[in-house]
C-alpha cells in the first residue's frame, strides 16, 4: 500500500477508481466516457469509424514499456521515424529518446482517463492496413486521414483537443491522440512533482538518478508539451 493521497494515484496510474470501462477492454475517467461516446457517434454520422486503440495505461504497463527502451529490448526512434541503437546513446540521449514518443511512468496523460489513442478502425481494415500510430497514416491518403480532419474540425465541440498537435522540442507530433480539456487542465494545474519524485524514487526505473535530477524540466516539456 502506497502513502499517496486517492488523487495522486489516479494521476500516477497507481489506481483504477476514477475510471469506467467502455468496452474492448478500454477504461477512460467516468466524467470522459460519455462525451467520447457523444463525438464517436456524430463522427459515425460522417462514415468514419473512430476506435480506441490505447486508453488508460498504469504505472506498471508504462514502467515496463520504459525500462525495455531503455535497455533496447524494444526500439527507439528519431522524430524522422529512423531507428535508433539504445547501445550507441548516452543515459541523457536514451531518455529524450524516449519521451519523444513514450511517457515517463507516473507522468503518462494516459493514466489520468483522460487521454486516448484513436483510429478509423474500418479503413484500416478496408486497406488492409497494419496500423503503427505514425503521422503518415493520418495525412495524405493513409488509412485515418479522413478521421484526423474531422478531429481537427469537430472535435473541439465535445470537449476534446489534441494536445500534441505539433512538435515544439517535447513529444512527436501525434494526431491520433486525444485529451479532454477541462478535465485534463484541472489534472496538469494541480500536478505535484513532489509525489511523482517520490513514486519514481522507489521505482525500479532504468535511468533513476538522472531522470529526478531534472524531473520538473521533463514533466513541462513532456508531459505538457510545452518546450525546452
Amino acid at each position: 500500500m502506497n502513502a499517496f493521497n486517492s488523487r495522486a494515484n489516479e494521476v500516477m496510474g497507481l489506481s483504477e477508481a476514477h475510471l469506467v470501462p467502455i468496452g474492448n477492454n478500454h477504461f477512460l475517467h467516468k466524467n470522459v466516457a460519455l462525451p467520447f461516446i457523444e463525438m464517436q457517434d456524430a463522427a459515425a454520422t460522417q462514415h468514419i469509424d473512430m476506435q480506441i486503440c490505447s486508453s488508460f495505461r498504469n504505472f506498471d504497463k508504462q514502467l515496463s514499456i520504459w525500462n525495455r527502451k531503455f535497455s533496447g529490448e524494444l526500439p527507439l526512434y528519431t522524430l524522422q521515424n529512423t531507428e535508433l541503437l539504445a547501445s550507441e546513446l548516452s543515459e541523457q540521449e536514451k531518455i529524450h529518446a524516449i519521451m519523444l514518443w513514450s511517457a515517463l511512468p507516473g507522468a503518462s496523460r494516459h493514466h489520468w482517463g483522460t487521454d486516448f489513442d484513436v483510429y478509423d478502425r474500418a479503413s484500416v481494415h478496408a486497406q488492409k492496413h497494419k496500423l503503427a500510430l505514425i503521422p503518415s497514416e493520418y495525412e495524405n491518403g493513409g488509412p485515418c486521414e479522413k478521421l484526423s480532419k474531422w478531429i481537427i474540425q469537430y472535435a473541439s465541440q465535445f470537449g476534446f483537443y489534441l494536445p500534441y498537435a505539433n512538435y515544439v522540442g517535447g513529444v512527436a507530433r501525434e494526431p491520433w491522440h486525444l485529451s479532454y480539456k477541462s478535465e485534463a487542465t484541472s489534472i496538469q494545474e494541480g500536478f505535484v512533482i513532489d509525489e511523482l519524485y517520490s513514486q519514481l524514487e522507489q521505482a525500479d526505473i532504468l535511468g533513476k538518478e538522472l531522470i529526478l535530477q531534472q524531473l520538473p524540466r521533463l514533466v513541462k516539456q513532456y508531459t505538457f508539451n510545452l518546450g525546452p
